[in-house]
Parts: structure tokens; sequence; C-alpha cells
């Protein structure tokens, strides 16, 4: 049963990976998964912890690894006589697995209810026509200029909003500034780039990155003075690369005025722009005044930006209000994407809570050992398969706490600052490697194989670049 569940595992991340081929959501193959990998763990929880049902309770106690002793008053409160020794060792494993979802299940719905929130306050930006206070200021048609700017405006926006909104305001900005197809595609292999780059360095604007600030393996304003350079390399090495091999200028295709501007007046977008941005930016802070969980914090500014635009439209039309109001924007939130989260999240729990993770941190710290190179692998691992994963398997390896085979790094350790770094930038060396990349390559159908040939080598060159640069950091001024 303990092979059973790495075998599921190892299926659900193809169906996950294969998503395009087998025509299956990846949101299906990992709620699938999750579910399976548990009730392996359920049905076969005397191969998977190792346990002798024929104990009884003293000597199970006694004999039994860290997981069970956990439960010791549990179980010193069941009744041999009663149920007999077989079943209270049953009922004290059963116990355990559910406690252990439980507990995993506490730390997953953090993550899911922040990214509902920020989701959510990004869509109402979105449908008041905010992000057009930028968009309509970019004016330049020449190929470098335009590619510095949009670039640096993504890199700056992902870290204050996340990667994957961002990649999709600037790939629906891109088709409104490109006409042709060879350039848009250029442009956003670009834009992944940077908007994973500016994704890493900031604790909400990547899933990865708020998966180790929720967890409490970061802080906020650590982990943005260490990363923040090392991400800007990632970015400008691409950038300067291109900006020797492109030339010309790009073709604007014709001007449509979008239904957005014509429900908000200029004074509207600019408020809810600025409210929502600011509702955002204010989520650190609050975690660390308050020392509450981050979705408080977004939920917080979302009370905030629903509120007041309530208040801005009382006296629409129906119709107008409906479609600027914040429920009506909650139906547009990509909800399949946050199930997928959960799925792949409580999976990864399960191989946690069974041990997976522990062997596979003795195998890592075996055959590898250097700090460095693990993350360097595991960024890498992550333009294959999805980060969330293998960032989640990462803080299971290397938990805070109780030593995880021999190893326990603190909090705003070195090696959770370029866990970050490589988790979230790794994946642009290949488009499927992001939530970005899969994201821009639906919108703007860019084809996997192209992507590979002209953005893939640049990226790969970007994320060395930056590794180099923070591990020249981290021996020189913050090295834990």
């Amino acid at each position: 049963m303990y092979l059973l569940m790495v075998v599921i595992f190892v299926f659900g991340y193809l169906g996950i990976a294969l998503e395009h081929n087998i025509k299956v959501d990846k949101a299906a193959s990992a709620l699938l998964t999750g579910v399976l990998t548990w009730t392996i763990f359920v049905f076969g929880a005397s191969d998977v912890l190792n346990v002798d049902y024929s104990w009884s309770i003293s000597e199970f106690i006694a004999n039994s690894g860290e997981y069970v002793k956990g439960l010791k008053n549990y179980a010193l409160g069941l009744s041999e006589s009663s149920i007999g020794a077989d079943e209270n060792v049953k009922s004290l494993t059963n116990h355990f697995i559910i406690h252990e979802l439980e507990h995993h299940l506490i730390e997953i719905s953090e993550i899911l209810f922040f990214l509902i929130g920020a989701m959510t306050i990004v869509e109402v930006i979105d449908v008041h026509g905010g992000f057009s206070v930028i968009t309509d200021r970019i004016k330049t048609t020449k190929k470098v200029k335009l590619i510095w700017i949009l670039s640096i405006l993504t890199f700056f926006f992902s870290a204050a909003l996340d990667n994957l909104t961002t990649a999709i305001v600037m790939a629906a900005l891109l088709k409104k500034l490109i006409a042709d197809k060879k350039d848009l595609w250029l442009f956003a292999g670009v834009i992944i780039i940077a908007a994973n780059a500016g994704g890493a360095w900031s604790p909400i604007g990547d899933v990865t990155t708020i998966m180790l600030w929720i967890g409490g393996q970061i802080t906020a304003g650590n982990i943005i003075a260490t990363l923040i350079l090392p991400s800007l390399v990632t970015l400008l090495v691409p950038l300067i690369i291109l900006s020797f091999t492109m030339k010309g200028n790009i073709r604007r295709p014709d001007e449509t005025r979008g239904v957005d501007k014509d429900l908000t007046t200029t004074g509207e977008r600019n408020l809810v722009f600025i409210l929502g941005v600011a509702c955002l930016l204010q989520v650190p802070v609050f975690k660390t005044v308050t020392h509450m969980p981050p979705f408080m914090g977004v939920l917080l500014g979302l009370g905030i930006l629903w509120l007041v635009t309530e208040i801005l439209h009382k006296n629409k039309s129906h119709k107008d209000k409906t479609q600027l109001s914040v429920v009506n924007t909650l139906r547009k939130i990509d909800t399949p994407s946050v199930l997928f989260f959960l799925g792949i999240l409580v999976a990864v729990a399960s191989l946690q809570s069974a041990g997976h993770l522990i062997d596979l941190a003795g195998i890592l710290e075996s055959s590898v050992g250097n700090l460095y190179i693990i993350n360097i692998i595991i960024g890498l691992l992550s333009s294959i398969v999805d980060n969330v994963p293998l960032v989640a398997a990462a803080m299971g390896m290397y938990e805070i706490g109780p030593e995880v085979a021999g190893i326990s790094y603190p909090v705003d350790h070195v090696f959770w600052e370029f866990l970050a770094y490589c988790a979230g930038t790794g994946g642009s060396c290949l488009i499927i490697g992001s939530a970005a990349g899969v994201a821009v390559m639906g919108i703007l159908k860019i084809d996997f194989v192209w992507y590979l040939r002209k953005i893939s080598l640049l990226a790969l060159v970007g994320y060395l670049a930056g590794a180099g640069v923070f591990y020249i950091l981290a021996q020189t001024f913050f090295i834990h």
C-alpha cells in the first residue's frame, strides 16, 4: 500500500502534465489523486505505518513511531476489554489518519481562502476597467523599448498582485498592442518570465511564496530584501540578450473600445484601481501587526472594496450595477484552479503524513546534500510538473520543528529563501511549468514546441544567472 500511494500519485501527476493530450482538466486529476491517496492510506494503514494489529495498546504505544505516540492520551482512554486490543489499535490508527487530514486541511484552507480573496479583488479591478489606468499610457511601437516597458511593468505588477493574474491581464493587453503573431508570442514568452520573476520575491506574488509565507517558513520583509535582486537579474538577462537581437517596430491592431469603459467613469476606474491595489498591498502589513493569517487581511481588503463599490454604484441602473457588483465578479473566479490546488495539496499531504517525504528527504540529502543544488533541481523540476506540490513536498521534507531526515531549517533560513526563488522562477523554462505560462498559452494559443525553441533557453539562462546572484549574496551578506 505504501508503494501504491506513490503509484497513484505519479499517475495523478501524469494526468495533470498531460492535461491537453488526454483532454481532462487537471482539477479532476488532482481531486482524484488527493482522495485516492488518502483512501489507500486508510485501508492500508497497517502496511503504511508498519502497525501490528495484534499488539495490545501498551505495546502499540511503546513500539510504534512518533506518529502514533502523539496520540498517547487518546489511546490510553480506550478500553481494551470492551473492544479488544486489535480493534483498539485499528481505532487509534484511523483516528490518527483523520487527525492528520484535519490538520492539513486547516493549512490548505488558509491558502485557498487567500487565493479566492485575492482573485476576487483583481477581478473587481478588471471589471471596472481599472487596469486601463496603466495600459492607456503605453504609446511606443518600438520593439525593444516596448518589451522593456511591459516586462518591468509585469515584474512589479506581479509582485503587487500575483503572477497568474498579472499574466492574464498582460496577455489581454498584448492582444491590444501587437497584431503580428510572431511578435505577440515572443513578447508573451518574456512576459511569462517577468511574471514569475516578479512573483517570486513578493509574499503575495506567487502561490508557492504564499505557501511558504503562510506556512511560517519565510517572513514578508526578509523575502523581499533577499530575493528582489536575484529575481530582477532573472528578467534582466533575457531582456539584455533580446535587446541585441530584436529590431524594428510592432504593428498595432485596430483599436476597439472596451465594454468596461462604457460602464465606469475615469474617476471610478482610478478609484477602484488604487483602492484594489492598496487592499492587496496592506496584507503583509496586516499580518505583521495582528499576527493573524494572511487570508484574514485579504478578506478585510475584499470587504472594504466590496463596500466602496456598492456605495459607488448605488444610483446606477440595475443592469450596470449587476455587471459591476462583487457578487457577479465572484461567478468569474477560476474555480477549477482553486479545486486543482485543493486536490494536489491534499495529495501531497497524504504522502507527508504517510512518511514518503521523509524518505525522499533522506534520498536528496544522501545523494545531493548541497541545499543550493537541491533547490536548483526543485526549480527545474517545477518546469515539468506543477511547482505547488513540489514546494509542498519540500515544506514537508524540511519541516520547521522536529527534524525530518536529520534536518530542520528555521524561519528565514537560506534554504527557504532559495526555494522560494527556484520554485517561483524555474517554471519559466517550459510554458507548462507555471500557472502563468499555462494561462498565457491558453489565451494566446502559443505552441509548446515554439516556446521550447525560442524562450526556454532565455528563461534557463536567466534562472541560472539569478541563482548565481543569490548564491553570491547569501555567502557574502545573509548566510544563515
